[in-house]
C-alpha cells in the first residue's frame, strides 16, 4: 500500500501564518461588536448576543457537511482517486462536528434563558443532535481497519447519504411545530427584525468563523496526511520483517 505521495500545501507558509493573525483578529473584533458594540434585544436583553456564536457555528457545520459531501463524490467519481480529497473531507466532518457541538452547546444555553430549560425534544434540536451524532458516526467509520483507498470508499458514500439531514434540520421549523425562532433574517416574512449594528455583527460573525473553518481545514488535513504517512511507514516495516522471516 503506497500512499498519495502528494502533501497538503500551504501549512506552514506565510500565507497561512497571515491567515491565522487575521482570524485572531477577527475572533476579537466579533467579541467586541458581540459584548460591547451591539445594543441588547428588546425582548431578550444580553441574552440575544448568544446569538453571535450559535448563527455561525451551525452556518460553519453546515458548510464543513456540504463540503465533506462535495470532496467525497470528486473521489468516487475522479478517475484519478487522490486521496487529498478524502483526507479533505475527513478534516472538514471533523471540524463540522466540533461546530455542531458548539450549536448545541451555545443553543441549548439559549434555550435555558428563554424557555427555562436547556433542552426539549423540539423538531430542530433534535434533528440537530440527529445529524451530530450521524457525523460522530461517520468519524468512527473512517477509524475502521483497511486500506486508506477502503477507508475514502466507504466513508464517501456515507457522507453522500448523511448529507441529505441538512435540508431537514434547517427546515424543521417549518415542517413541524417547533418553538425554535425561523430565520429571522433570511425569511423577509418574520417579525424579528435587527438592528444596523446587531445584523453587522451577525454577518461579521459568518465572516470570523468561515475564516476559522478555513484556517483549522489546511492545519488538519496535514495532519491527517502525516497519520497516513505514518500508518504507510509501519505497514511497510512489518511487510520487510516478515520477508526476512520468511527468508525472501
Amino acid at each position: 500500500m503506497q500512499l498519495d505521495k502528494t502533501s497538503p500545501s500551504g501549512t506552514g507558509t506565510p500565507a497561512t501564518r497571515t491567515l491565522g493573525v487575521l482570524v485572531i483578529a477577527s475572533l476579537i473584533a466579533l467579541s467586541l461588536f458581540g459584548l460591547v458594540f451591539s445594543a441588547e434585544d428588546v425582548v431578550q436583553g444580553s441574552t440575544v448576543r448568544i446569538m453571535y456564536v450559535h448563527v455561525p457555528s451551525i452556518w460553519v457545520a453546515y458548510m464543513a457537511f456540504a463540503f465533506t459531501a462535495i470532496s467525497s463524490a470528486v473521489y468516487l467519481t475522479a478517475k484519478n482517486r487522490s486521496l487529498g480529497w478524502d483526507r479533505f473531507a475527513g478534516a472538514s466532518a471533523e471540524i463540522g462536528v466540533l461546530f455542531v457541538a458548539i450549536s448545541l452547546v451555545t443553543g441549548s444555553l439559549w434555550g435555558r434563558l428563554t424557555w427555562g430549560t436547556y433542552w426539549v425534544w423540539d423538531a430542530r434540536l433534535t434533528s440537530t443532535a440527529f445529524l451530530f451524532i450521524t457525523y460522530i458516526g461517520y468519524l468512527a467509520v473512517r477509524r475502521l481497519g483497511g486500506t486508506h483507498r477502503q477507508r475514502a470508499r466507504r466513508s464517501g458514500v456515507l457522507a453522500l447519504l448523511a448529507v441529505l439531514e441538512i435540508p431537514l434540520v434547517h427546515f424543521s421549523v417549518r415542517v413541524w411545530r417547533s418553538l425554535h425562532q425561523e430565520a429571522s433574517v433570511a425569511d423577509k416574512g418574520t417579525d424579528v427584525e435587527l438592528d444596523g449594528l446587531m445584523l453587522f455583527s451577525l454577518f461579521f460573525g459568518l465572516v470570523a468563523f468561515t475564516l476559522l473553518f478555513v484556517w483549522l481545514v489546511i492545519h488538519r488535513q496535514r495532519t491527517l496526511w502525516l497519520e497516513d504517512a505514518y500508518a504507510d511507514k509501519g505497514l511497510d516495516a512489518a511487510i520487510v520483517a516478515r520477508r526476512e522471516e520468511a527468508g525472501v
